[in-house]
């Protein structure tokens, strides 16, 4: 019961956060330079029964709590208004262009988890040796190179010189064909997350192999397979799930620019199309979304530590 009642408390948390995102993001409109009219009407001709037209849709003539209040309702109900440029429904055009960033973001993910912890796990265990030095100056590498620099070198490489790989567009036909269009902009967005994440796994790894069980689980005459995964690997797996989650969130809200660079129609390159359009509507709703995304993600990564890790239940109980 002390941790259903944690997870109640987080929810509740998860409900405020979500309330004061919402004020932000309808505060953009309010922020956006010029005239909230024409704004809102694009390309329209500013008659005055367009003019009229807009101002009750957005209720512009309430005051701002007011304003808020009904953008908020609407929100709720799943109208986050309608795109300036198309005329679509947000929603419409967010859910058009989220699953490829989240297949990309996955995919990253996947990338991430198996080189960034494997090889931070063997740096950590091997400390000093020559894949910790490799790995160390690779580390230092991914940090400080940008991911769309990255992705230029990618499609000279491998797209141009080799022709391994397609450098544009998501592809359609089929798992195959997605999964070549995206390698490579999955690899050059995971390139400095891999390195942080390596960083963390190997620090989490030497300070678990500095504790008195693993010495005496050595002295036991346990094998060193057993010692890893039912020692090592379970007492590092808390700070791994946790960098997990946040680089899932920084998979997708740093998609911007790589999926600018290989013209990928996701929400980062929607987001920029949006602002260089001043497409308030669907910066508001892509803005709401990720923020949301990020507070349920997190709540996500607190659950899971609740089960993998009995200390944060007597956190949680305490």
């Amino acid at each position: 019961m002390p941790v259903v009642s944690f997870i109640v408390k987080r929810l509740a948390g998860v409900v405020t956060i979500v309330f004061a995102v919402s004020l932000l993001v309808f505060s953009l409109l309010a922020l956006s330079p010029g005239s909230l009219v024409d704004t809102l009407l694009g390309d329209q001709q500013p008659t005055p029964e367009a003019v009229a037209a807009i101002q009750d849709k957005y209720h512009l003539r309430d005051p701002f709590i007011v304003q808020y209040w009904h953008w908020l309702a609407s929100a709720l109900q799943g109208d986050l208004g309608r795109s300036i440029q198309s005329g679509e429904f947000v929603t419409d055009v967010i859910a058009a262009h989220v699953p490829l960033t989240l297949q990309l973001a996955l995919f990253v993910l996947f990338i991430v988890v198996v080189f960034g912890i494997t090889t931070g796990m063997a740096a950590g265990i091997r400390q000093g040796g020559k894949l910790d030095r490799i790995s160390s100056a690779l580390t230092v590498i991914g940090m400080s190179t940008p991911g769309f620099a990255v992705g230029i070198l990618l499609i000279y490489v491998f797209g141009v010189q080799l022709a391994w790989f397609p450098v544009y567009g998501a592809g359609g036909n089929g798992f195959a064909d997605r999964v070549s269009h995206l390698a490579l902009p999955a690899v050059a967005l995971s390139a400095g997350l891999a390195a942080l994440i390596m960083r963390q796994t190997r620090a989490a790894v030497l300070n678990v192999m500095e504790q008195d069980y693993i010495t005496f689980a050595r002295a036991r005459g346990l094998g060193w397979a057993r010692i890893m995964t039912r020692y090592a690997l379970r007492n590092t797996a808390l700070p791994m799930v946790t960098a997990s989650g946040l680089l899932l969130i920084a998979a997708i809200s740093g998609a911007a620019l790589v999926e600018s660079v290989f013209s990928l129609p996701g929400i980062g390159r929607l987001m920029v199309q949006s602002v260089n359009a001043k497409d308030v509507p669907v910066v508001q709703g892509l803005a709401f979304f990720v923020a949301l995304l990020v507070v349920l993600v997190n709540l996500l990564v607190d659950v899971i530590a609740l089960v993998l890790d009995p200390r944060t239940r007597t956190a949680a109980r305490g």
